[in-house]
């Protein structure tokens, strides 16, 4: 699905860029018959175009590959659609599953309850949480803090991971915590 994702932006920027070169083209003829439309080349392929639809129509040798291109542009649109249209999966931590349904959390959600405990921790100034979700349920919720330079590091790594116990445990979370000393400007405990 990221690839197909991938593709509805390129290739709707490259069909978009086409079209206004195009509009380029067919404003500078419109300005100025002859040069504008002899710049863009539009007489010539105006030529190729018609000799190429000439050959379709008299049944030369031209169908095999206007039906694998027609084909291909079937398909592509398909899947332009198709990474259009589709939602994105909303990516939740788990706390329980049962026949019934699921009982989770959004990241955002999460994150931010692990930063409010992480910044509620003695010595920590400040705190940044990034959680990400396994597919089979639960996680990993990267907790990054910043301390008074007096404070020692361990210790409050390990205060903070007790503090986030209460979240980690139900949520089969792994916490990997990781401390700074604080910069200049920043808040203060």
């Amino acid at each position: 699905m990221i690839l197909a994702r991938l593709l509805v932006r390129v290739v709707t920027f490259l069909l978009l860029l086409l079209l206004a070169l195009l509009g380029l083209a067919v404003a500078l003829a419109a300005i100025e018959p002859g040069t504008g439309a002899d710049a863009a080349g539009l007489p010539g392929l105006r030529d190729q175009v018609g000799a190429w639809f000439d050959g379709l129509e008299g049944g030369e040798g031209i169908a095999v590959p206007s039906l694998i291109g027609g084909a291909a542009a079937a398909l592509l649109g398909l899947l332009l659609l198709i990474g259009l249209l589709v939602p994105r999966r909303e990516r939740l931590v788990v706390l329980r599953r049962t026949d019934h349904g699921s009982l989770g959390a959004r990241r955002r959600a999460l994150a931010g309850v692990a930063r409010s405990l992480a910044e509620q921790t003695r010595g920590v100034s400040a705190a940044k949480v990034k959680v990400k979700p396994r597919r089979r349920g639960g996680g990993r919720l990267r907790v990054n803090a910043a301390r008074p330079r007096p404070t020692d590091e361990k210790a409050v790594e390990r205060s903070i991971a007790d503090q986030l116990e209460s979240l980690t445990g139900p949520f089969r979370l792994k916490a990997s915590v990781r401390t700074r000393a604080g910069e200049r400007g920043e808040r203060v405990q």
